[in-house]
């Protein structure tokens, strides 16, 4: 660790005479990589530094290295030939990113750091493997039948109520029988009427573990998209998004799914993409990026990432209708990071929250910060992830709120396992099944 933090101070000095010289030639020394051909992002960096305090893993480790300008340092060295793609020291910086995309909203200079750490992770992979638990979680998801099998399992686990006891464990089987626990929503669903459709027909990404954990929270989206006007329909086909395997580095398997699942929707070309699952969404989002240089694929894959939405974007477009729970709760929003800084989506949850009468929304302290789910990430560096999940749970404590409310089923599940190993009553809850519940309830009455 020592040699890299070395450079890290070399780094800080060079930053404060400006900016890297563009008129300077270095030899790439990895040509064709996926790195190189993004390598003009890095260049758009000036060191200036503010994506410092947006950055979870700096404020949790306090090393440069471990900062996205520290990170765009060691992708050019690598470049330059300085580091090797195999430096043991400059790939656990990397891998220890949690690719939040929260140094993308505070940078003055457009750096699109995420595409870079894909970039970089594909490139890496090249000359190392992925680590065994990451590819062994990857192979599920991007195969149909052991996915189904995978959550089938999950839902079997949680209804015997296990998980719940084995939370109480130390290190990351504990921590993952948390997360699976707290996959049971708080809060349920209800039937009520819906009015004749005047708005968009839309179709439900139905996601992998939103799909196989979270089931409820796809029913609740339908019905409150058709409660505002919406006309669902289906689209059969549908596979994991990708966003997992292209975080990873996984590229191919990444466009792969993409394919399939823009294969599968063109089957229904009139109707928005609702998602629930921010991370999902902007995976969706970015098809066109991920497939901007395949001839076959290209237009496709634009043509689908321009008719996806976030399920808070279209009820924040139809209103939305209000209604008000029969039972009071106080509610506190976390702002999934690819919702709030991937796709830049900030007031329509608000909106949405808003619109429920009988619920208290309280503001959360750092809201904007990363929780340390990350897809995969709290399995693979769960002593990151805890750090990184810590402050966000003390903030949770001081709102005084029994529901935590967040759009995304990693942070559902890092948030609310986390309440639960330190048994706070607070507990986490999607928005659209408090919406859910309060047109329920709204008929009842």
């Amino acid at each position: 660790m020592r040699r890299t933090r070395q450079r890290t101070v070399t780094f800080v000095a060079e930053a404060h005479a400006g900016p890297r010289r563009l008129d300077v030639v270095q030899p790439c020394a990895l040509p064709g990589s996926p790195l190189a051909q993004a390598s003009a992002g890095i260049d758009a960096c000036v060191h200036c530094g503010f994506c410092l305090q947006a950055c979870p893993t700096y404020l949790a480790l306090e090393d440069e290295n471990d900062s996205p300008r520290g990170r765009l340092v060691l992708m050019r060295e690598m470049l330059d030939g300085t580091i090797a793609p195999t430096d043991r020291d400059a790939q656990r910086h990397l891998d220890q990113c949690l690719g939040c995309r929260a140094c993308e909203t505070a940078c003055p200079s457009g750096v699109p750091y995420g595409h870079l750490l894909e970039a970089t992770r594909a490139t890496l992979r090249a000359h190392e493997p992925t680590p065994p638990v990451a590819a062994l979680i990857l192979r599920v998801f991007a195969s149909p039948l052991l996915l189904r099998l995978a959550m089938l399992g999950g839902r079997l686990m949680r209804a015997t109520g296990l998980p719940v006891l084995l939370a109480r464990l130390p290190g990351r089987l504990g921590a993952a029988m948390a997360m699976l626990a707290s996959t049971r929503q708080p809060v349920t669903g209800g039937t009520y009427r819906v009015p004749a459709p005047t708005r968009d027909r839309v179709t439900l990404l139905e996601g992998c573990v939103m799909d196989g954990l979270l089931g409820d929270v796809n029913a609740a989206t339908t019905r409150v998209l058709a409660r505002n006007g919406y006309a669902p329909c289906t689209t059969g086909g549908q596979r994991c998004c990708g966003a997992l395997h292209a975080h990873a580095g996984d590229l191919d398997t990444a466009r792969t799914l993409a394919r399939a699942n823009i294969a599968a929707f063109e089957a229904t070309p009139d109707a928005l993409i609702a998602s629930n699952s921010a991370g999902c969404g902007a995976m969706l989002k970015e098809y066109a990026h991920l497939l901007h240089d395949d001839p076959a694929w290209a237009t496709p894959a634009a043509a689908v990432s321009a008719r996806v939405r976030d399920v808070s974007e279209l009820l924040a477009a139809a209103g939305p209708a209000p209604a008000s729970l029969a039972t009071p709760r106080t509610v506190t929003y976390d702002a999934p990071c690819h919702l709030q800084h991937a796709q830049r989506i900030v007031a329509p949850p608000l909106q949405v929250l808003r619109a429920i009468g009988n619920c208290t929304l309280v503001p959360l302290e750092d809201d904007d910060q990363c929780c340390g789910s990350a897809g995969i990430y709290n399995l693979i560096e769960p002593d990151v992830s805890e750090a990184v999940l810590a402050p966000k749970l003390r903030h949770v404590a001081a709102t005084g709120a029994s529901l935590v409310a967040t759009g995304n089923p990693g942070c559902l599940m890092q948030i609310g396992g986390g309440l639960l190993r330190t048994r706070a009553t607070a507990r986490a809850v999607h928005p659209v099944l408090l919406l859910d519940r309060a047109y329920a309830d709204e008929d009842a009455r």
